[in-house]
């Protein structure tokens, strides 16, 4: 299984593997992303990875040529 290098916003490191659930990836490096509905609808969960807005709880953390990923949360005015 192909794993790459995640950098959390709180400034920890982990790997993941590819294909895996965000928000399993999150708690298993004792991250919190926040949460709403859990289907995609309601954009609680959107994080920023190196630069792409995807939804948390409906997204796989993604392959990388360069074997790593940079995670940021989204910041939402509507929240």
């Amino acid at each position: 299984m192909k794993q790459v290098q995640i950098q959390w916003p709180n400034g920890s490191s982990t790997q993941a593997v590819v294909g895996s659930d965000w928000l399993e990836a999150a708690r298993q490096a004792g991250f919190s992303i926040p949460t709403g509905c859990l289907g995609g609808s309601c954009g609680a969960c959107e994080i920023e990875v190196n630069g792409n807005t995807v939804r948390a709880c409906i997204a796989t953390v993604p392959a990388s040529k360069s074997g790593a990923i940079e995670v940021e949360l989204s910041s939402d005015p509507y929240w």
